[in-house]
């Protein structure tokens, strides 16, 4: 058996670690197993799983800039005592560079750096994180991306290999029953839901996203607005909403366990973000069999289901109203082969996955 020290930031429900944990659940754990390197100093939503399926939690100082002399020196001393990981394999983007750098100088064979996104969040580590971007290649051996642009993006022309956002879909395709009990419980009857699922932070672009339910709702009143996830803009959001007057028609879910049936109770998905790499709840609402709206610098390839757009970002309130009206009346279904076929269907996905550590595991003779 090969153990794979997955480096993130935390466990919590979101995109990138759902989808580890979509793999994590459907690989051949007898031949290959899990570890995850957090950067947080707390238990995350997924860390008594991972545990339940054989793995272990280790919780490094957290990527402050303050912190690089203590963090290199935990990492060294992390390496020190856990000889047993030939394989590092890091999700955290352009900051990948600095548990990569400590994995080289403790030799590690195989140190992989997965590109998630298309860009870099303006804060305040910004121009650390290009610098990162521009030495990643020197510390890696090995390079993946859950899609072709994210790869571009982190590494250049280096050759890389595309590892889907696969989920389990049998959690997320439509079902009208479950639709009818969630939306009871959420309390609508004939309402039209815009849904959105997302970290409320500057990437997703939540102005435009309140901009665009307003002028909905300005012809049609009827209408209510899902924000499933937290973040730094909350509050910032909030105030939005109630300068806009929409306390009663917009929800703030927070982060939820039960999303894959929060789909079910929505009628389109929307996400204007600024940025993504190829994004799991885009999927996941596809899936769902709801019309999706992205911006156009959400990757193209993202889209499987024939009731997916893209609109330009810059564009006018008026085109995103005129694609949700295209869908307005659309009706769902349960099943069809378009969504079994899909490349992120974890069933057939998670063999990517599980043959790449092997080969690597063969090359290096690990």
């Amino acid at each position: 058996m090969i153990r794979v020290l997955q480096c993130v930031n935390d466990m919590h429900r979101a995109g990138l670690e759902t989808m580890l944990m979509n793999y994590y659940r459907n690989i051949n754990r007898t031949e290959i197993q899990f570890d995850f390197l957090t950067h947080r100093p707390y238990k995350s939503d997924y860390d008594d799983e991972i545990v339940s399926l054989g793995g272990k939690v280790y919780y490094a100082p957290r990527l402050y800039p303050q912190n690089y002399p203590k963090y290199f020196k935990w990492m060294e001393q992390f390496f020190q005592e856990h000889p047993e990981y030939k394989i590092l394999h890091s999700h955290i983007d352009t900051m990948s560079y600095l548990p990569l750098k400590a994995a080289k100088k403790a030799g590690v064979p195989v140190r992989i750096a997965h590109s998630h996104n298309t860009s870099i969040d303006k804060d305040f580590k910004y121009i650390l994180k290009q610098y990162f971007r521009s030495r990643i290649n020197q510390v890696a051996t090995d390079f993946c991306a859950c899609g072709e642009e994210a790869g571009k993006f982190l590494f250049g022309n280096v050759d890389y290999t595309i590892i889907p956002n696969a989920i389990d879909i049998s959690k997320f395709l439509f079902n009208p029953d479950t639709r009818k009990k969630k939306r009871e419980k959420l309390g609508l009857k004939d309402e039209y839901v815009i849904g959105h699922v997302g970290r409320l932070s500057y990437q997703k672009n939540h102005k435009l996203l309140i901009q665009i339910f307003h002028e909905f709702l300005n012809q049609h009143d009827n209408s209510l607005l899902l924000l499933i996830g937290v973040g730094e803009k909350e509050e910032e959001i909030k105030k939005q909403v109630a300068d806009f007057g929409l306390e009663q028609k917009v929800r703030f879910l927070g982060n939820r366990k039960d999303v894959n049936e929060l789909y079910q109770a929505m009628d389109i998905f929307v996400m204007p973000s600024f940025f993504e790499g190829v994004p799991v709840v885009g999927i996941e609402a596809q899936f769902a069999d709801l019309p999706c709206i992205f911006s156009n610098k959400v990757p193209k390839e993202v889209k499987f289901h024939s009731k997916t757009e893209f609109v330009n970002l810059g564009a006018p309130l008026s085109q995103w109203i005129e694609m949700i009206e295209k869908y307005r009346t659309s009706k769902r279904i349960e099943i069809s082969n378009e969504l079994e076929q899909s490349p992120y269907n974890i069933k057939t996905a998670h063999g990517i996955l599980e043959n790449y550590y092997l080969d690597l595991k063969a090359k290096e003779g690990l």
